[in-house]
């Protein structure tokens, strides 16, 4: 498995000023079983926000960071309904979409595919179109990760040995791993090291052993 790619780097910069952090809305999920720091989750289809850049793993995210961020904060054409009164109007106007975790930065052939998770009220329906024709929405099928939790520095060296803890976790539990690490990180880069929540999930098949 390449421990490098793909990877879920969670970038949260300006909108956690002013209060933001407490109205964040986090990945929903279920957990089948959990065992000290790792656990089994289900996810349900999810919806995301996201550009292509190219770039290091370590400033990928901060080049597509503006153009999502810009999106959600109102750079998007949102479709609004009107009542049925005379005249019927519809016009476009800008459109508000609140913060979610996790945003996530996966490695293509061409760099990395940085995303950020639409809230769960949405559709792609309901979404508004985004302005930057460099950003794109797509869903996310429902999905299976083993997962493991940890906190302290964002280091690679960190995120490497807990990849391997996780999966000799995975490889004890006799799961079959479908696809890449992801890393989530769930603090802004200000948040003491001690605090911070970071995972790193794994997809695996949904059948338990």
């Amino acid at each position: 498995m390449q421990h490098l790619t793909p990877i879920i780097v969670l970038l949260f910069l300006s909108f956690f000023a002013g209060g933001c952090a407490t109205s964040v809305e986090d990945a929903k999920y279920i957990t089948i079983s959990q065992a000290s720091n790792f656990e089994l989750r289900d996810y349900p289809p999810q919806i995301i926000a996201e550009t292509e850049v190219e770039g290091s793993l370590e400033d990928a995210g901060d080049k597509a960071f503006k153009k999502l961020f810009d999106y959600i904060s109102g750079e998007n054409q949102s479709r609004e309904n009107i009542s049925m009164t005379s005249p019927v109007t519809q016009k476009p106007s800008s459109e508000k979409i609140e913060m979610t975790t996790p945003v996530g930065q996966e490695r293509t052939a061409g760099g990395w595919m940085v995303s950020f998770m639409m809230p769960a009220s949405y559709t792609l329906e309901t979404l508004p179109i985004p302005d930057n024709p460099d950003v794109r929405l797509r869903q996310i099928p429902a999905r299976r990760m083993a997962s493991v939790r940890y906190s302290g520095t964002w280091s690679e060296k960190r995120y490497l040995q807990y990849l391997q803890d996780l999966e000799s976790w995975i490889a004890k539990n006799g799961f079959r791993i479908l696809g890449e690490p992801v890393w989530a990180r769930y603090n802004p880069p200000f948040t003491p090291w001690f605090m911070r929540r970071n995972e790193i999930l794994i997809p695996v098949d949904s059948e338990e052993k």
